[in-house]
């Protein structure tokens, strides 16, 4: 006797979705349709397995019903907070045996902490300070849209590369809460498992490198995401008292807030004490310059991306001003620089990069190698030269390359 067919909820249904042993125990799939991918995960109480399709990949978990439509309704709502978490699919339910299959998109362009820290020598550096003011601004961002992740670690999170910076991306949301805000003290208690966690997901990764002489590092280092975090809520969370006429002051707190990549969404003015104004901000998500260069161009990137190429379109702007003696509105300068810089030089690098990969982060990649290259010849040395450098490198951030390690 075939076991009954599960209620299956599906968004977007493909082929490749609806095709899929529904019914079956996730363990038993099995067939020469299915093509199974074998990636690394962290500790989980819960088979997961990753499927190709015809888009990508798809991780895919069994757990127990109420666990299952849980996460599936937390990560729905991080989605449509635009949240950075990896996007739910679907999820099918089976009463008679209390499992549900969650079905989520496999975050392209990602990477486990272990792989990304294992391209730089271990202990302190750059990329690992990245990861970590990742790992707070991640908390920070979820605390603000009113979740409680519950189990906050480097195992359940998925990295990538932004710019010169690392965007972290909640993975597993089991243990996660909705709420219509956090209280200090679960916001508290919630940080204190990622010091914990990460203090620990360090510690074993320095055991697995022999490297036992960074256990006390490891430590101290997960002690500074605490900080880390502290830092940025109470930047986005200040009120301030300027004087009625400062509007410069004003202005520079809503440059500040930008410059860390968030929107304003409302600044309201309160009478302070003495003739003085009490500003309060409320920003949005962390897509400020994000948005700003889809407007201009088009390009969707991550918005540490967005921040560096925003940078060179201006100079770029400014330059196509001082030549042709004209001066050009955004829009004309991004279609300019769209034509005349951006799309030769992704077509350039196309062939080194690969059909799979962050043709977005590679152009990022160049524009710091050439900030870098430059310091250290104290001259432009133009992207040209650039695009050789890091066509040299094998394509990989200066970071891994060691560019980073030339500046003076």
């Amino acid at each position: 006797m075939s076991a009954p067919f599960p209620r299956v909820r599906l968004r977007q249904p493909s082929p490749d979705l609806l095709e899929l042993p529904w019914q079956m125990p996730l363990e038993a799939w099995a067939g020469d349709g299915l093509r199974f991918r074998e990636l690394p995960v962290g500790p989980s109480r819960h088979l997961v397995r990753f499927l190709v399709d015809e888009v990508g990949l798809l991780a895919l978990k069994e757990e127990p019903i109420e666990i299952a439509e849980a996460e599936y309704d937390v990560l729905r709502h991080l989605e449509a907070e635009a949240l950075p978490a990896v996007r739910p699919l679907g999820i099918a339910v089976a009463p008679e045996r209390d499992a549900g299959i969650l079905v989520t998109r496999y975050l392209r362009n990602s990477l486990q902490y272990r792989l990304l820290l294992s391209r730089v020598p271990p202990g302190p550096g750059y990329l690992r300070d990245q990861l970590l003011d990742a790992m707070a601004g991640l908390l920070v961002e979820l605390h603000r849209g009113g979740v409680y992740w519950g189990d906050c670690s480097l195992a359940n999170t998925l990295f990538r590369r932004d710019g010169n910076k690392v965007q972290a991306y909640l993975v597993d949301a089991e243990t996660s809460e909705l709420h219509p805000s956090l209280s200090d003290g679960q916001r508290a208690y919630d940080l204190e498992v990622l010091v914990e966690n990460v203090a620990f997901g360090l510690a074993d990764l320095a055991a697995a490198q022999d490297r036992d002489d960074l256990l006390d590092d490891a430590l101290a280092a997960a002690e500074t995401v605490r900080d880390r975090y502290t830092a940025l809520w109470e930047e986005l969370h200040a009120e301030i008292e300027v004087g009625a006429g400062e509007r410069y002051a004003m202005a520079a707190r809503v440059r500040r807030l930008n410059d860390l990549g968030f929107a304003v969404d409302e600044l309201e003015l309160e009478p302070g004490g003495q003739g003085r104004v009490r500003v309060r901000v409320a920003v949005t998500n962390r897509r400020f310059h994000a948005a700003e260069l889809e407007r201009l161009t088009g390009v969707r990137a991550l918005e540490g991306q967005a921040r560096l190429l925003l940078n060179e379109l201006r100079e770029y702007a400014a330059w196509l001003e001082l030549v042709d003696a004209v001066g050009l509105s955004p829009k004309d300068a991004g279609a300019r620089w769209l034509a005349d810089v951006y799309r030769p030089t992704l077509a350039r690098l196309a062939p080194v990069i690969g059909p799979g990969g962050d043709a977005v982060q590679a152009y990022c990649d160049v524009l710091e190698t050439k900030w870098l290259l430059s310091e250290k010849a104290r001259r432009d040395i133009g992207l040209q030269a650039a695009i050789d450098a890091y066509v040299a490198s094998g394509a990989v951030g200066p970071e891994i390359s060691g560019t980073l390690t030339l500046a003076p």
